[in-house]
């Protein structure tokens, strides 16, 4: 059945960046946000097991979990459309008198929208909360907000190709729930180091959180420990916090879009970006060295660059 959520091989573009050559660092961009129009980044590989896991089990809903401009609810909802499987978002806080651009284009896929209080939401991942769900819907499969779950991280231990593995020496992507992160440790060569930049400000908490999600999937405190040391997150980037940017990172957005045709979102990509290049000016990434940098999506949202400031 996996047949029928393939991923299809993506581009790849080398960025040429003049402290990138004075420092002799290759740095080379895999554009999973080109792998379809709605249902792409690493929420494409996390939903896929999801998905196929609904559908073998013959749900005919699948309920998750965001916010407003989660990226997470846009691409659930358009795989629903495309799957023909019914969706649910619980979304955080009071329904909005006018929807933001992610939540608009949920509700036109076809996604029931359930608004619960902020206070609510936070007693999502309780057994009275999944209880009170199932009172209310039935029989559904759960996908936890981002899609972190064992199936998630299972699929984002898909996105390195063998040729990732052989040719990189540093693998940098943005980092939200650690989940996409612990997939990329798991399936990585044991040579290669992992950068997570956190978009969360104080997201030193998330070197746990990844080893929690690789104990989770090894099922095994002891093995998922040895991996500590192959992957560190960088919290120096965040721009003031998750949701939060200024107008050096929009300079910076707008400055490769101009010179390399590459679109970044302010919220994940474009700060872990800005901080990998960064840390090559400053030589903090070894001279010589082979990188590869996850676009993992999330264009949807600069649509709120237009709403919010």
């Amino acid at each position: 059945m996996s047949e029928i959520f393939s991923m299809p091989s993506v581009p790849y573009n080398r960025l040429t960046h003049q402290t990138c050559a004075s420092n002799d660092v290759i740095v080379d961009i895999k554009r999973l946000d080109l792998l379809h129009p709605h249902i792409n980044g690493n929420k494409g590989y996390k939903l896929k097991y999801n998905v196929l896991k609904a559908l073998e089990e013959g749900h005919k809903t699948i309920i998750t979990f965001g916010g407003a401009w989660s990226n997470h609810i846009y691409a659930t909802a358009a795989a629903g459309r495309e799957f023909g499987i019914k969706t649910i978002g619980i979304i955080r806080g009071e329904e909005p008198e006018n929807y933001s651009a992610t939540l608009q284009f949920a509700r036109e896929q076809g996604m029931q929208l359930v608004f619960v209080s902020r206070f609510d939401y936070e007693d999502k991942n309780t057994e009275e909360f999944k209880a009170w769900l199932h009172d209310q819907y039935g029989a559904f499969h759960l996908v936890p907000e981002g899609g972190s779950n064992y199936y998630g991280i299972n699929g984002c231990m898909e996105i390195l190709s063998a040729s990732d593995k052989l040719n990189y020496d540093i693998i940098a992507c943005a980092c939200g729930t650690g989940a996409t992160l612990a997939g990329l440790v798991l399936s990585a060569n044991t040579q290669q180091k992992i950068i997570g930049f956190s978009a969360l400000k104080g997201g030193e908490f998330l070197h746990a959180e990844v080893l929690k999600h690789i104990e989770y999937t090894l099922m095994n405190k002891e093995l998922a420990d040895e991996f500590a040391s192959q992957f560190n997150i960088e919290t120096r980037y965040h721009f003031g916090g998750y949701g939060k940017w200024n107008d050096e990172l929009l300079e910076f957005i707008q400055s490769l879009r101009q010179s390399h045709a590459l679109p970044l979102d302010q919220v994940y990509t474009a700060k872990a970006l800005y901080g990998l290049l960064d840390r090559i000016e400053k030589k903090e990434i070894a001279t010589a060295s082979r990188v590869l940098f996850l676009h993992t999506g999330g264009l949807q949202g600069t649509a709120s660059l237009t709403t919010v400031s």
